[in-house]
């Protein structure tokens, strides 16, 4: 699985998708038992859920890391690497 990030115990991941052009550019974060997932522009969330703390967390980290996410979106659609972003 492609790690993206950690911190404050979320785990953010961005997975390969087989029809990257027709999907929204986005990464999926979990916590404990939670998982969501997050469009990167604007970061908002698409679906599932998190406590409200960590919500805030990670869309705050989204919005600081926009440009990063974004590139890492286009790396790991074309079946390189992604690299690593710092947590908050």
């Amino acid at each position: 699985m492609p790690l993206v990030s950690q911190f404050r115990g979320i785990s953010i991941y961005m997975y390969t998708e087989p029809d990257a052009r027709h999907r929204l550019p986005h990464f999926h974060a979990y916590y404990s038992e939670y998982e969501a997932s997050f469009a990167i522009s604007p970061p908002v969330l698409l679906e599932g859920s998190l406590p409200r703390t960590q919500l805030r967390l990670v869309l705050a980290w989204a919005e600081l890391y926009q440009v990063e996410l974004e590139d890492n979106w286009q790396r790991t659609q074309l079946g390189q690497p992604s690299q690593r972003i710092p947590g908050l």
